[in-house]
């Protein structure tokens, strides 16, 4: 394979999968996500910007062909303007007529969506080096020219091949439902148990097709790859090197792809405790997560880059407060403007005036930031929960997955803070971002003071209690709404750095376990007292008082009438 750079334009209407895409690309080294565009006409104008300045900024289009305004125009069109740039279609289509239509216009491969990330640059980086890619129905490529095709062997290897693929695309989809159910929290035992079996029953079935359905050739080049992966490598005269599974990138590729996939879920707040994105309408609230995602993938590329030869724990709180500053101009525009009463503001400058603030009361209590770091940077194991996992198993993939997700939140959290503190009840900041049921003047005003509440609660009682208790929280995506999780994590430092109302609060609860036990026996005590005199004392003298009048009233008899004669 070519170690030239993939340099891509994506051409796809859904941007949330082309988000999801450049995220899981942009995390390997022979990628780079130049530019992307929604529309056909999009597309033109953006390389012909880059004709004007840089001929080779791409070397391979991929698009997207079901859609009505991305069809066979645009790529007979792309070919006659621009006949050496291979275009790949990335597509949900199954449609021979459409496909072969496509490839008489020119088009250079197709690949259906829903393929893993490596085995798509696979494809590109064929595609990009002037080879030819085509997947139909009957068969898992169409071979090109320079293939052979006439073998026993690689016929058989090929129905192989699309038997295995056809399990395993019927494995993947119910194996990451069965682990998202599992990543629920508050899930009853038993449910718990059922579905841990089930998933165990599909990747072991997994297992036997990857080593069932697998020629001998596959089988000597995976032995670099560990089981369980569903990575095949392309049936091709090249050799394509992939890089390791256990890899930093790869990692991190895993957990992001997992996150992006989770934004997909219901975004609404499930827990008791509100959140400043709770506003936001969802696609607002979607993108902003993305948005957040992709700031911190460029922020660990860049630590890469610059071959770090300092502690985390020295830089952490920069890396936070540059991925929200990065966000926060991006999300409401860099230059944007609103107008409150009689003058001009820029949002941007006015929201960084809280930067402070932001840092110290969110971004700086984010927990285990610099773990999940070390783990993405580094494959460092991760100890969480009174246990140690190791990096890459489906255990520190779960945990990471959690930090990761509640870093995406309490970040958005720091990103609207700002907005709701000084443009509250703007009307045009109203009309753009939040939710149709939080845009009355009042309804804005609860949502305030809901909030106000939660941190006076935060900073006076809960961290507290949390401190004492040795535990985080921390906000994940389950399939039913943003929801809350619970971990253990040692804070003996943070618990003798307490004072004021926060240490009053862990004595009271200190107190409360001593006493609790002695004031449980002592109730236990005058219980049982009150109970012995109700019944034993009080009981028998209600008897015999009782039983003494009933003896009364048999004995009174009536007087005897006078005898009339006397």
């Amino acid at each position: 394979m070519s170690d030239r750079l993939l340099k891509l334009l994506l051409v796809d209407q859904d941007p949330i999968f082309r988000i999801g895409l450049r995220v899981s690309l942009e995390q390997l080294p022979m990628v780079q996500v130049t530019s992307e565009a929604q529309t056909d006409t999009a597309a033109l104008q953006i390389l012909a910007e880059l004709a004007q300045k840089d001929p080779l900024q791409v070397n391979l289009v991929v698009l997207e062909l079901s859609t009505s305004n991305l069809g066979l125009q645009l790529c007979q069109q792309l070919k006659i303007q621009y006949p050496n740039l291979p275009i790949l279609l990335l597509s949900s289509i199954q449609d021979q007529g459409m496909l072969l239509a496509a490839k008489n216009a020119g088009v250079d491969g197709y690949c259906p969506k829903g393929r893993s990330v490596l085995e798509l640059v696979a494809v590109m980086q064929e595609v990009a080096d002037g080879g030819s890619y085509w997947i139909e129905e009957a068969e898992f490529r169409i071979p090109t020219s320079n293939l052979p095709t006439n073998s026993v062997q690689t016929s058989l290897t090929r129905i192989a091949n699309n038997l295995r693929l056809s399990g395993i695309g019927y494995i993947n989809p119910n194996l990451a439902e069965v682990t998202a159910k599992l990543q629920v929290p508050g899930l009853p035992l038993l449910e718990q148990v059922f579905l841990a079996g089930k998933r165990r029953e599909l990747l072991a079935a997994r297992w036997l097709l990857n080593h069932l359905l697998t020629s001998t050739n596959q089988n000597s080049d995976e032995e670099q790859t560990p089981p369980n992966t569903g990575i095949r490598k392309i049936d091709s005269p090249k050799t394509i090197n992939y890089p390791s599974l256990l890899s930093p990138r790869a990692l991190q590729s895993a957990l992001f792809a997992s996150c992006v996939n989770k934004i997909q879920y219901p975004l609404q707040n499930v827990t008791d405790t509100p959140l400043e994105i709770d506003i936001l309408r969802v696609e607002k609230k979607r993108e902003l997560l993305y948005l957040i995602l992709r700031k911190i993938a460029e922020a660990l590329d860049d630590l890469r880059t610059s071959e770090i030869t300092y502690q985390l724990s020295e830089i952490v709180d920069t890396i936070l407060f540059d991925i929200w500053q990065a966000t926060t101009r991006e999300f409401f525009g860099k230059f944007s403007r609103v107008r409150v009463i009689d003058r001009d503001i820029e949002i941007v400058t006015l929201l960084m005036q809280d930067a402070e603030s932001i840092t110290t009361e969110i971004l700086n209590k984010i927990p285990l930031v610099i773990d999940l770091f070390a783990y993405l940077l580094f494959q460092t194991d991760l100890k969480i929960d009174n246990a140690s996992y190791p990096a890459g198993s489906f255990e520190a993939n779960e945990q990471g997955s959690m930090l990761l997700e509640n870093l995406l939140i309490q970040v958005g959290n720091g990103v609207i803070q700002p907005l709701l503190n000084r443009l509250a009840d703007v009307e045009t900041i109203k009309q753009n971002y939040y939710d149709s049921q939080l845009v009355s003047t009042r309804e804005v005003e609860k949502f305030r003071n809901n909030l106000s509440w939660k941190y006076r609660l935060k900073n006076y009682v809960q961290e507290a209690q949390e401190i004492f208790e040795s535990r985080y929280e921390l906000f994940v995506f389950a399939p039913r709404g943003i929801a809350k999780t619970s971990i253990y994590a040692p804070r003996r430092e943070e618990l003798a750095q307490l004072s004021g109302i926060p240490l009053f609060v862990t004595l009271v609860l200190e107190f409360r376990d001593a006493i609790a036990p002695r004031m449980r026996s002592l109730l236990s005590f005058f219980g049982s007292g009150v109970v012995f005199v109700l019944t034993q004392v009080i009981g028998k003298g209600l008897g015999l008082i009782g039983r003494g009048i009933l003896q009364g009233i048999g004995s009174v008899s009536l007087p005897e009438k006078k005898n009339k004669n006397l």
